[in-house]
């Protein structure tokens, strides 16, 4: 008997741990922390000159929690067009 009472506390604090991981505090702030992350990451791809960023974040709120980070080559055109931008050299010209 103590196997099955040991299968049932054991399964209890799975549904414990289900529910804290569900909690919409967790949500947020695991939100804001795969953000953050993201902007870091690409900050260091772009300073080494990588032509890839991360794009997308998928979140997956499960035992054990994931993140999981989709990642994209940017083409060079953008890039340079970016850097245009950054310097007040890009120009419109509306005729």
């Amino acid at each position: 008997m103590a196997l099955f009472d040991k299968a049932k506390e054991l399964s209890g604090k799975v549904i414990d741990k289900t529910v804290e991981f569900s909690s919409d505090e967790l949500i947020a702030d695991t939100i804001i922390l795969s953000m953050k992350k993201q902007e870091k990451v690409n900050a260091i791809l772009k300073q080494r000159g990588s032509n890839y960023r991360v794009a997308g974040v998928d979140l997956e709120m499960g035992v054990p929690p994931k993140m999981i980070f989709g990642v994209r080559r940017i083409s060079e055109e953008s890039e340079v067009s970016d850097e245009g931008d950054r310097e007040g050299g890009s120009e419109k010209n509306c005729e």
